[in-house]
């Protein structure tokens, strides 16, 4: 077979699996470049292989995405200890009506071991049995149950508790955008719940908190001085959405830099607001 006609053959099989194997290396990794990176080393890989000896190529292609990313990890760890400021995964625009893995809980799978991490979203997320993930981390199925429910035990408090309606949620993300936009902190006080937090990320790159900001009184004192910043440089609504699971709104600022918001609602009050600044995490969105 020809350089061309193998790379059609393997596409053929590959494509269509591509948006679910994504799905699994983008929650890996919490990272949109690092995930196309992990595709397309599973794709050479697969072209490399004897694929009429693959019975089900989409197993066979989970296990060798989920290896990847195992690997990729253990460099990812090395660099977030020297991340300047929080760090936030890579901002994506979820079209579908429910997204099973929000981004707080992106954010508490961050402090699982790579292989709780993975025994978790295959059995938890993706709903794959014991078998297969031992096939997968190489490790017996008792010990994948374990780290399966170790991690369960840690991330049990990020799960939304209280799941608002993508409407109602986008609703309240356009409140929000106008509320901080125009100064009115009155409106945006009523949406924030007592011990609202914001995170955001600039990755060193452009200006952001260093560290969260907690509670409502130094929430809102930060957005009454964004507001009057607001006014001097401009922020521009591009479009409301549903970002890793969450209300939220994209936006061009003053900079001509995109920027993510996202809100973690509860009980139909803000709780968190997750702002992404760095450029390197917005450039898909382009």
């Amino acid at each position: 077979m020809t350089g061309d006609a193998a790379h059609r053959d393997a596409a053929a099989s590959f494509d269509p699996l591509r948006p679910r194997l994504a799905r699994v290396a983008y929650r890996m990794l919490g990272s949109v470049a690092d995930a196309e990176d992990v595709l397309q080393e599973a794709f050479i890989r697969w072209m490399r292989t004897d694929r009429s000896e693959v019975r089900e190529p989409e197993a066979f292609l989970r296990r060798t995405v989920t290896r990847l990313c195992l690997d990729q990890l253990k460099s990812a760890r090395r660099q977030r200890e020297t991340y300047i400021g929080p760090w936030l995964p890579e901002p994506v625009i979820e079209e579908e009506e429910e997204e099973d893995v929000t981004l707080p809980l992106m954010l508490a799978l961050e402090r699982l071991s790579p292989l709780e991490r993975a025994a978790f979203l295959l059995h938890d997320v993706f709903g794959l049995g014991f078998e297969e993930i031992a096939a997968t981390i190489q490790r017996d199925p008792a010990a994948c149950r374990q780290l399966a429910s170790r991690a369960r035990t840690h991330v049990r408090e990020a799960r939304p508790r209280f799941q608002v309606e993508k409407e109602r949620g986008l609703e309240i993300a356009d409140a929000f955008f106008s509320a901080s936009r125009s100064g009115d902190m009155t409106a945006l006080g009523a949406m924030l719940a007592a011990d609202v937090s914001i995170h955001s990320d600039g990755g060193g790159k452009r200006p952001a908190a260093m560290r969260p900001i907690l509670g409502f009184d130094r929430v809102l004192e930060v957005h009454k001085g964004l507001a009057a910043m607001f006014r001097k440089q401009g922020s521009t609504l591009v479009r409301t959405a549903m970002i890793n699971g969450l209300p939220g709104f994209v936006t061009r600022e003053g900079d001509g830099e995109l920027q993510t918001t996202a809100l973690q609602i509860e009980d139909g009050m803000v709780a968190a607001i997750y702002v992404m600044r760095n450029p390197d995490k917005l450039r898909h969105l382009h």
